[in-house]
């Protein structure tokens, strides 16, 4: 059998309240936090090949070319097989930082292998920084919506999550200033502030100079510490690059131009491939130490094998000519997906229109819950808004849409299958679904507007996307009929 012919394995079945009652006991407070993230419930969805999916954050990967996959491997291989089978340093290897500052460089930032980790995706620096930072009931300051990976992360470490909602330049800051006042009259000091500044997840928006600029002299100011995310920077298809957060910082910092206050996370997953599973953090010496002996405690190491090949690709390969033929087509799916929503979804929904990354953020009119929606859904997936908020019922009528991974005839069907799903009247759909319709000054809002959650639903919260996903796969990996 090939791994082609492989089937997907079976789910396991979920647990009873006896098995539940036998070991509730032993766990510890912080895993009540702790919630299935939306993306992974997705991922077997993914492997069905009936179904279509714009849920995960996927680049396609298929345009990596598999001959040069092979090569650099036998490149390893040939070269460094000892030192690619054992362990590395935790920091990770010269020769892998070597290439995160060429990346760094072309967003305009400088910075020095000394100040830098690699992690095991961006995905872990997130996971170190709570590590580090956070005590059960610390703040941190996010913005609305937020990447809904991090969502599970801030609430195993027991966090208050303060989330802040967007318009289309990103975070405002005046509504910044007035969480912080409010925080400081209550003695209660944030921990971080999370952000992504360019073509966010999932709401698409980048935030506007001015407001970098702003949020670092708060920074400064009041010395908190940011959290620059910053995967898909370099995936601009139009408009004027932006300096990342970390250079602004670094432009006023007084330690040889090193950033005082920004934590920023890169990753090669976006522009390179996530299975290779390496990202990185360059921060301040003191936060940088602390991330170490986080990882040391979690994984020891990324893989050196990874880390090599990274180095292979950036020595015998144009790194920066594939990020252009990625741009490319990225671009001309984006323009396939907005095409498409305008088509199948028209009025009865509202979108933002990226100038670059991965995602297109929509919300239904009518009060459509989007969670109730894709259990409903038999072939196609999505990302429902819930999962984007920390209380689990804001974001209850939008979605994130991905429309980098898949082709444009796939993208175009996908789109017309949730219109369809939706129905020609979403007003009705909504009541009869129990959602609450959207406030009347979002359906009087652009339809390419910021990423403004159509108004809390009176539905669950918490677990309740992943509840939908659950209900929505049959252990024998076919979803339930439409009732």
């Amino acid at each position: 059998m090939t791994i082609e012919d492989e089937s997907p394995p079976t789910r396991r079945a979920r647990p009873t309240a006896h098995d539940l009652d036998r070991y509730e006991r032993l766990f510890a407070t912080r895993t009540r936090g702790m919630r299935s993230s939306a993306m992974r419930e997705m991922m077997a969805l993914t492997e069905r090949p009936d179904v279509i999916s714009l849920a995960g954050g996927l680049p396609d990967t298929s345009t990596f070319p598999p001959e040069l996959y092979a090569e650099l491997m036998a490149h390893v291989a040939a070269d460094s097989t000892a030192r690619a089978l054992q362990y590395g340093p935790t920091e990770g290897m010269r020769v892998t930082m070597e290439c995160i500052v060429q990346v760094m460089a072309e967003e305009g930032t400088a910075v020095s292998t000394e100040e830098m980790i690699v992690t095991t995706g961006g995905q872990q620096v997130i996971d170190l920084v709570c590590k580090a930072l956070i005590d059960p009931g610390d703040v941190i300051v996010a913005e609305a919506p937020t990447y809904p990976g991090a969502v599970p992360t801030f609430g195993a470490y027991q966090a208050d999550v303060v989330q802040i909602e967007m318009d289309a330049d990103g975070m405002p800051i005046d509504a910044l200033e007035v969480v912080l006042e409010r925080l400081q009259s209550e003695n209660r000091r944030p921990k971080f502030i999370y952000t992504i500044p360019n073509f966010q997840n999932p709401g698409g928006v980048t935030m506007s100079l001015e407001r970098r600029r702003r949020l670092v002299q708060i920074a400064r100011e009041r010395e908190l510490l940011v959290l620059e995310d910053n995967p898909y920077g370099l995936l601009r298809y139009e408009g004027e690059a932006l300096p990342t957060l970390y250079s602004l910082d670094a432009t006023n910092a007084d330690r040889d131009g090193k950033s005082d206050f920004v934590i920023y996370l890169g990753t090669f997953s976006k522009i390179l491939s996530p299975g290779i599973r390496l990202g990185w953090a360059v921060a301040p010496r003191p936060v940088l130490e602390k991330l170490n002996l986080g990882k040391q405690g979690a994984d020891l190491c990324s893989s050196p094998v990874t880390q090599l090949f990274v180095a292979a690709y950036f020595r015998e390969h144009d790194w920066r000519a594939y990020l252009t033929e990625l741009r490319t087509l990225y671009g001309r799916r984006r323009d396939t997906m907005l095409a498409a929503l305008e088509e199948h979804f028209g009025d009865r929904a509202q979108w933002t229109t990226p100038q670059g990354g991965l995602f297109i953020w929509a919300t239904l009119r009518g009060g459509v819950d989007t969670t109730n929606l894709l259990a409903r859904a038999e072939d196609v997936a999505f990302v429902p808004g819930r999962a984007a908020y920390m209380d689990g019922r804001r974001g209850s009528s939008s979605m994130r849409l991905n429309f980098a991974g898949l082709p444009d005839e796939a993208i175009r069907e996908g789109i017309r299958r949730i219109g369809e799903l939706m129905g020609g009247d979403t007003g009705l759909f909504g009541a009869l679904m129990g959602s609450p319709p959207a406030p009347a000054s979002l359906a009087r809002t652009p339809r390419a507007a910021s990423p403004a959650p159509a108004g809390a639903g009176d539905g669950e919260a918490g677990d309740s996307t992943a509840a939908a996903l659950a209900d929505a796969l049959r252990p024998d990996g076919r979803q339930r009929r439409r009732q």
